[in-house]
């Protein structure tokens, strides 16, 4: 094999194996898993897998990393494509849902109790509240949505989905976080409405 070849196979097994953990931790967490035991799902030796991170932990980041890094992409497209000001919001939100979705409550339970991926939960989480602010300014400032002060609307956003990234929602409601980003898709959408 050339120098070239590797080169280019090199990253393109490294993201293969990244998106097959993704599938892994997404339906059965990560905690109780050992690297043995990853090698083994995912048909590869542990050195492969030390090759994509150092340690466990460090392939369980990158993981989620991944994980977020396609739900972003697969989110912005989405809600690209709406002509009006209210169905972008409600198509990012939603689509904030639909990425979600395939995630389990062991994937979320372990999320939580490993600061590294919850943080990488939560800046995301931080980036898509920004993000609707931005949505709801834009809508605002054409005037296809009703006035709101878009900073406190971004503010309330943030504050539901720091909630449900914190799972203060799950347990009050019994919504997993897809459906409750679907419920607060609803929400937003229907409070700046013009009338």
């Amino acid at each position: 094999m050339t120098a070239a070849r590797t080169a280019t196979r090199g990253p393109a097994r490294r993201a293969e194996l990244l998106d097959q953990l993704v599938e892994v931790f997404l339906a059965e967490g990560f905690a109780a898993f050992t690297l043995d035991e990853l090698a083994r799902r995912l048909h590869c030796s542990k050195s492969t897998l030390y090759a994509v991170a150092g340690s466990k932990e460090q392939l369980v980041v990158a993981a989620v990393r991944r994980f977020f890094a396609r739900a972003t992409v697969a989110v912005e497209e989405r809600a690209a494509a709406p002509a009006t000001a209210g169905a972008r919001i409600e198509a990012y939100l939603l689509a904030v849902s639909e990425q979600l979705r395939p995630a389990s409550a062991a994937f979320f339970a372990d999320l939580a109790a490993f600061p590294p991926a919850a943080e990488v939960y939560a800046a995301n989480t931080r980036t898509a509240a920004r993000r609707v602010q931005e949505l709801v300014s834009a809508g605002v400032g054409t005037g296809e949505l009703r006035p709101a002060h878009a900073s406190f609307v971004g503010a309330a956003v943030t504050e539901v989905m720091a909630a449900i990234h914190a799972g203060r929602i799950a347990a009050a409601t019994d919504l997993d976080d897809a459906a409750a980003y679907a419920e607060l898709a609803a929400l937003v959408v229907a409070g700046l409405h013009r009338s």
